[in-house]
This record gives structure tokens, C-alpha cells and sequence, in this order.
């Protein structure tokens, strides 16, 4: 994961500065150009682009001849990107309780250590308009649970099963990593004076288990990896919100079936997150 986050962080650095040529290029073209009127093209058009976060050609622009306002005309965009990246908290939720039933306490776990990371890098999308956009995405979403207990799930077991270590474990974090596809309808606002805009976006989500992993590190055995389905379940499927002012906001997930399939004493754990996000 860590390999992935330094090429993305280099694809956005290469990203920015290719972006600044380009329109670097086309100020200085309008700047020649000494025709001054400010029609504006709304017939629908199609487009590729990569961008990171922030999408500039769906930004309100006001031409630099003119105090008249220029916006985006409707049509379908498509492209890679870098966005949403959501950085947050997981929470268990046990039959509508935050509190573990006995059969679900040897999953205990760190509150402030269990977490949710997850990323969009691909987006095709129609607007509509200046304040209303449709757009799916697909990325990748971690689940990131610090376990408390000192046990090690059993991998090509029958249910979701565990041994009881001897050995203290320092770190004890058993995740799953899916690949995401949201559907995002999203509602935003004009800029402001700031040149920001307030957005509300609310969608499905869906998931596909890629793996799961259990990661332990402890002074007798140093740092130990063990990969296996362990009955995350294959598919998932929930609801999301996002809410924010320019490029960082507040985001809820929350998943409408159980974590765990093929496991009897895990029926009805559930899983959502919560957290900051940003790039929108």
C-alpha cells in the first residue's frame, strides 16, 4: 500500500506541473487572441482528461476581456484522476450495537487505530449543469482493524476461526482491501468569493474483495504477513455522503451487508467509517 501511495504522490507531482504548462499555454493564446466577445459553447461535448483532486475544467471561469461569467457546458467527461481520498475511522457495529456481542469479543479492537483509507483513480461522469453532476468512479478501499487480543486468525478454515498466541503481539491488524465503485450524484454550489464552492455528494457503494491480511509484528517473530480470504465477504454493498468546502470535507460509509459470509457467529456485524476527505 505504501508502494502504491509514493506512485500516486508522483503521478500527481508530474500531474500538477503538466497541468500549469497547459494552461500557462492557452492564457497566453487568449491573451493574443483580439477577438474580446464572450460567447459561450453549450453544446454537449465529450472529453479525456487526468486530473488530481480538483477538476478545473468544470470550474466557473470568468473570460479575461469580459466580467461575464463562463461555465461549463454539459456533456460526458472521462479520465483518470486522483481524488476523493478518504482518510478515517471503522467501526464495528454488532446487530445495531457498537458493543461486541460475546461471540464477536475476540475481534476487539483499537478505536483509535482502526481505520479506513481509500482512494478513487478512474471517473466517468455527465453534468448536467454548473451545479449537478452523475458521475462513477472505481478505486480502492482499506479496512484497517488494530486488534486488541493477542490471536491470529486461522487461514482455509470453514468459518471465521482463531488460535490464541503465546507471543505479545506489539501490532495485530487484520484488514481487507477492496476495489470500490461509487455512484456519486453530486450537488455543488456557484464559487463563492474565494473562488470555493460548498459540495454535497450521496451515492451506493460498491465493493469487490480483492484480499485480506493479517499483519503481526512482535520481538520473538519480528514482522510476519499471512494473506487469505478470511470469509470477508466478496461483495459488498452500502451507501456514502460527502460534504465540504473546496478540496477537503467530511465523509460517512456505511455497508448494508455483514462483514463476514460463510460465518455463522458473525451474522449481522456490519461495518462503516467515517472521516476527512479530500480532492474532491
Amino acid at each position: 500500500m505504501k508502494r502504491i501511495l509514493i506512485l500516486l504522490a508522483a503521478l500527481a507531482a508530474f500531474n500538477t506541473v503538466y497541468a500549469g504548462d497547459i494552461s500557462y499555454t492557452r492564457a497566453a493564446t487568449d491573451s493574443g487572441n483580439k477577438d474580446t466577445s464572450s460567447v459561450t459553447n453549450r453544446r454537449h461535448k465529450s472529453e479525456f482528461k487526468i486530473s488530481i483532486g480538483k477538476d478545473d475544467n468544470s470550474k466557473e471561469r470568468y473570460n479575461r476581456d469580459s466580467t461575464k461569467k463562463v461555465s461549463k457546458a454539459p456533456g460526458v467527461s472521462f479520465g483518470l484522476t486522483f481524488s476523493r481520498f478518504d482518510l478515517g475511522f471503522s467501526k464495528l457495529i454488532d446487530n445495531g450495537s457498537f458493543t461486541l456481542s460475546p461471540e464477536n469479543e475476540f475481534l476487539d479492537y483499537n478505536a483509535w487505530k482502526t481505520s479506513n483509507v481509500g482512494f478513487d483513480l478512474l471517473q466517468f461522469g455527465y453534468r448536467f449543469n454548473s451545479n449537478f453532476k452523475i458521475y462513477l468512479s472505481g478505486g480502492f478501499d482499506w479496512t484497517l482493524i488494530r486488534l486488541q487480543k493477542d490471536i491470529t486468525m486461522k487461514r482455509d478454515w470453514p468459518v471465521l476461526a482463531y488460535d490464541t498466541s503465546s507471543v505479545h503481539f506489539d501490532k495485530n491488524r487484520f484488514s481487507a482491501t477492496y476495489l470500490r465503485i461509487p455512484l456519486s450524484f453530486e450537488l455543488r454550489t456557484n464559487d463563492d468569493n474565494n473562488g470555493k464552492k460548498f459540495r454535497f455528494v450521496f451515492g451506493p457503494d460498491l465493493g469487490f474483495l480483492l484480499n485480506g491480511r493479517v499483519k503481526q509484528k512482535s520481538d520473538e517473530n519480528g514482522k510476519q504477513k499471512f494473506d487469505d480470504d478470511y470469509h470477508f465477504t466478496k461483495f459488498r454493498y452500502g451507501g456514502f455522503a460527502r460534504i465540504g468546502y473546496g478540496y477537503a470535507g467530511l465523509y460517512v460509509k456505511y455497508y448494508f451487508n455483514d462483514m463476514f459470509e460463510n460465518s455463522p457467529e458473525q451474522k449481522g456485524l456490519r461495518n462503516m467509517s467515517f472521516g476527512l476527505t479530500l480532492g474532491f
